[in-house]
């Protein structure tokens, strides 16, 4: 867990960290969201639809920017205001991701940072791309 506060953040400062997806996950996102979408449950089904394999939950790999503001970049005095992402490939279980952050706004009068956010699998490709406002809280 990080604990920056608002004056130790700078512009291009960067932080990431990997993830690796297991069926377990989707498991529980599954409980957690109540989505069934057969896409993210049945193999065949997907295939059917011209994926290699059932897909990931889309709001699943995006649940990992929490991680990214709440522990890693600012970590424990983030406030997420805002997110705004695209997803620009499918994921798969076993996918190796890396979430990076990185600042490219700091305003002071609100206490706030933007993030450049990015979710690359194992082999680079990106498969999600976005920004976040952070507030911090000190």
């Amino acid at each position: 867990m990080n604990y920056y506060h608002y004056e130790d953040l700078y512009i291009g400062q960067k932080e990431e960290f990997s993830v690796i997806i297991s069926e377990e996950m989707l498991k529980y996102f599954e409980i957690i969201s109540g989505d069934s979408n057969l896409l993210h449950k049945d193999d065949e089904f997907a295939k059917a639809h011209g994926y290699q394999q059932k897909l990931v939950y889309g709001m699943l790999t995006s649940s990992f920017l929490s991680t990214l503001g709440g522990v890693y970049l600012p970590g424990a005095y983030c406030l997420i205001q805002s997110v705004e992402v695209k997803f620009t490939l499918p994921v798969f279980i076993g996918d190796k991701l890396l979430v990076s952050g990185t600042v490219t706004e700091l305003n002071e009068s609100v206490r706030q940072i933007v993030l450049k956010v990015t979710i690359t699998n194992q082999d680079s490709q990106k498969v999600l791309r976005g920004k976040m406002k952070i507030g911090l809280l000190e």
